[in-house]
């Protein structure tokens, strides 16, 4: 008699990480909201939770390894801050996206964080379900930033409208176009649909306008436009 053979053991769901399935991190020294967090992310289908740390320090020397697209970074850490750590993490991983989580307004923290290489900013009484919301649309391309956020840096904008223009004879008119979606926050589909284009053709044209401008983020793009060195009327 035969031995019967052996049943191949799949790991459960919880315990896979799909390649569709977005990796996500936590820097954040509060303990409540960290472990809160965490458990959220960990019943979200959409998301695989990697890791989480209690300081910039920790995260600098774990985080590299645990290769996630997008994370959540508190800006108000003890000893180094967020903002040095987005800076210093860009070197490693230039591809992950950095979501700032924050109790603070103040346009000096948001443009800092953009020009370090993070591409949102949310305060910290978002609700849950808009951040797992925002890690979403930060990693399609957006700029997802809470409502009081979005309307200083519009602000910001429409003050340093007139600066700058010799900046921009380095891009054509449809990197032009492309920019100015790009700063309001526009994820790639969103942009790529309303220029009638494909998405490869617009991160094409985004690889070009941070090769000229010596830009490396969207982040950074986005600040440079809200200090007007990007001022698209001339």
């Amino acid at each position: 008699m035969k031995n019967p053979k052996p049943k191949t053991i799949l790991p459960l769901a919880e315990e896979r990480a799909p390649r569709d399935r977005i990796r996500v991190a936590i820097v954040e020294d509060e303990d409540w909201l960290r472990e809160n967090l965490a458990r959220e992310m960990e019943r979200n289908p959409a998301l695989h939770f990697v890791g989480s740390y209690p300081s910039a320090e920790a995260a600098l020397k774990g985080l590299p390894a645990d290769h996630p697209d997008v994370v959540i970074m508190d800006i108000n850490l003890p000893g180094m801050d967020g903002v040095e750590c987005v800076r210093r993490l860009k070197a490693t991983l230039a591809q992950t996206q950095f979501l700032m989580l924050t109790v603070y307004e103040e346009s000096d923290r948001i443009f800092n964080s953009m020009l370090a290489g993070a591409s949102g900013y949310l305060l910290k009484r978002t609700s849950t379900g808009e951040l797992l919301e925002a890690i979403q649309q930060v990693h399609a391309g957006g700029s997802p930033m809470s409502s009081s956020i979005a309307r200083k840096v519009v602000s910001y904008f429409n003050q340093m409208g007139g600066a700058g223009a010799s900046e921009m004879t380095k891009l054509s008119p449809r990197e032009h176009d492309v920019l100015e979606l790009l700063a309001k926050g526009a994820a790639y589909k969103e942009i790529a649909d309303q220029l009638s284009l494909s998405i490869e053709t617009i991160r094409m044209n985004i690889k070009h306008i941070y090769t000229k401008l010596h830009v490396h983020s969207r982040g950074e793009a986005a600040a440079k436009f809200a200090k007007g060195i990007m001022n698209f009327e001339g």
